[in-house]
């Protein structure tokens, strides 16, 4: 059986999971008769919740070709965005071919740039599915213009510039070669990528190596690593060692279990050879980057480079009045265990532990990603306090200061792109292109440094009205800008500790937009609203009314109160100021400063202003 290793690669919301569902489908991966979840590839609660890919997966579909030719086809889902990067950049060395998938009306977008770039520095060949060519806006020869424009900016070889082109609707299961295609099945793309894919290289009667590309857990049988066998044939309780990327033996042990991917289990397996995707389990300390190898074997594999973060946070532990009342998991220890045990299968994260012990610099690729690890922290039962996001400076050849620095690309009804080309302005963002996408939308281009973007895409969303869509991708490290004007209101912050009083409520209202409604716990420091002026106000949440003997003339006012402006956890760690901290826990996200008493909060407030 011939074997075929493909990864498919898109910007977010380009059909990927959808179009992987159908390989499944006309493969005959699932029975006519099988129920299976929608998007089967996204099998973590936060992928469905959201609708993109977070985490890189393997899988595998079987086909016969009508001459009758078996072909084992090994596919990789790829997340889409950027942040996920350090997944992209693993996953790409286990295959020999790319099916990029770029929307017919969108075309290539930032992260599709950020993928295909590292897939063509890898000499990868290739093949271009323009996808849902069904939309009454699609526009197939200009995208297709795009993708090849595109290619030659990264620089692609010839034999990379001379791709095959299919069209397709990943949702109605159908691929052709002609752009009228509206109908049929996915057979020509099974054809191309049999085609147009190399079967892996490799000698099976070599000496067994193994790159590590996913690290991943099991209650039964430990830790589970993936990847390609570049060469040899590995068996069932073989001697084998991993070997860190510098060449030093990080341990000695037995290939425990071997799993091969088929549809979307692992199967254990007798034996892999060269050119296959595995699962390994039997080893304790072997990580992402290691080389798994005959014992005979003192040369590592090459890994990979991995793009450094950009931009760090910092989690601590909570010590707020109600701490330790919503999670189950609170202390120092438990945090950093967790945080650690992430690092270790997330290579774009690292971890820094502070000097008091109880708090830790977590550095990854942006705001999504990290706010995906928190998410999935709360969720576990931690408790957690979150300082606001901090970019990584660098310094040049010379020593000046450097920032990273963002190209985002913007699309947006023109009404709008005045208000947001002057609000990038104000946060030092240079536009570079401007151009009409169709449809009464203005596609903005800027380059802009991470630092000004940082909460920026709440205020982006209030300015269009809900109706922009923005995407950003990390570009280079540039001068340092100076400084960038922050959030332009202040807070409200309560002066007690109790439960909110709607008496009191209606009449703070006024003041501001209220992130609290009546009854709920609130104390002394906490953030309960936003001030409508650009200074914090202290003040009192729970004041009641003041009850006498004298009976009021007439009916007293109903109190109306707008409905409590609750943030998202992202909303949450992009709104934050300096000097405040998101509180998290399994059911409450509050804001809060970082000196709950109004007195330190001078003093510290005085402190950096004569610093």
């Amino acid at each position: 059986m011939s074997i075929r290793n493909i990864a498919i690669i898109a910007h977010v919301d380009h059909g990927k999971t959808t179009l992987v569902d159908q390989l499944f489908r006309q493969s005959g991966t699932f029975r006519d008769n099988q129920r299976v979840a929608e998007r089967a590839m996204d099998s973590n609660d936060l992928e469905k919740e959201r609708g993109i890919t977070i985490l890189a997966k393997c899988t595998s579909i079987e086909w016969a070709s009508p001459s009758g030719e078996n072909f084992h086809i090994n596919i990789v889902d790829t997340p889409g965005h950027a942040d996920f990067g350090g997944e992209v950049e693993r996953i790409l060395s286990m295959v020999d071919g790319v099916i990029l998938l770029v929307d017919a009306a969108e075309g290539p977008m930032p992260q599709t740039k950020f993928v295909c770039g590292k897939a063509l520095a890898l000499g990868l060949k290739p093949i271009v599915v323009v996808n849902k060519i069904d939309r009454p806006d699609a526009r197939a020869d200009e995208v297709l213009n795009e993708v090849f424009d595109l290619f030659v900016t990264l620089e692609a070889n010839d034999e990379q510039l001379d791709f095959p082109t299919l069209y397709a609707s990943g949702r109605n299961g159908y691929a052709g070669l002609d752009e009228n295609v509206r109908s049929g099945d996915l057979k020509p793309l099974f054809q191309t990528i049999v085609d147009h894919v190399p079967p892996p290289a490799g000698d099976p009667d070599a000496e067994f190596k193994m790159l590590v590309s996913l690290l991943d857990r099991d209650s039964f049988v430990g830790r589970i690593l993936t990847g390609r066998v570049i060469s040899g044939t590995l068996k069932v309780n073989t001697a084998i060692h991993a070997l860190n990327p510098d060449g030093t033996i990080a341990e000695t042990g037995r290939a425990s279990k071997i799993f091969a991917f088929q549809g979307l289990e692992r199967v254990p397996v007798e034996e892999a050879k060269a050119g296959d995707i595995i699962a390994l389990a039997g080893l304790t300390k072997a990580t992402v980057a290691d080389t798994i190898a005959d014992v005979s074997v003192s040369e590592p594999l090459h890994a990979q480079p991995i793009d450094p973060p950009t931009l760090s946070m910092t989690f601590s532990v909570n010590d707020s009045p109600y701490a330790g009342r919503d999670g189950s998991k609170v202390t120092s220890r438990m945090i950093a265990d967790r945080l650690i045990r992430e690092a270790e299968g997330n290579v774009a994260i690292k971890i820094t532990e502070s000097a008091s012990k109880d708090a830790f610099e977590v550095a990854g690729r942006g705001e999504l990603q990290l706010g995906v690890l928190i998410e999935t922290m709360r969720r576990e039962g931690f408790e957690l306090s979150i300082a606001r996001p901090r970019v990584i400076f660098g310094t040049d050849d010379n020593g000046k200061r450097t920032e990273p620095y963002e190209t985002v690309v913007i699309d947006v009804d023109e009404q709008y792109s005045g208000t947001v080309v002057e609000k990038m302005a104000g946060r030092k963002a240079e536009m570079t292109d401007m151009r009409p996408s169709g449809g009464g939308k203005t596609r903005l281009t800027f380059s802009a440094p991470s630092r000004g973007l940082i909460g920026y895409h709440g205020e982006f969303l209030s300015d269009t009205r809900g109706t922009g869509i923005m995407n950003r991708l990390f570009e280079k490290y540039g001068p340092h800008k100076g400084p960038i004007s922050g959030r332009a209101n202040g807070v409200l912050i309560s002066t007690e500790s109790g439960d909110a009083v709607a008496y009191a409520l209606g009449y703070l209202q006024p003041r501001g937009t209220l992130m609290i409604a009546p009854g709920e716990s609130v104390y002394q420091g906490m953030v309960i609203g936003e001030n409508a002026r650009d200074d914090d106000l202290e003040v009192n949440p729970l004041k009641s009314k003041a009850l006498t003997n004298f009976r009021a003339s007439g009916k007293d006012d109903a109190i109306v109160l707008s409905p409590p402006k609750k943030l998202t956890l992202e909303q949450a760690i992009a709104y934050i100021d300096e000097d405040e901290l998101v509180e998290v826990t399994p059911n409450f996200i509050r804001l809060r400063k970082i000196h709950l008493d109004p007195n330190e909060r001078k003093r510290a407030s005085r402190a950096r202003q004569a610093g």
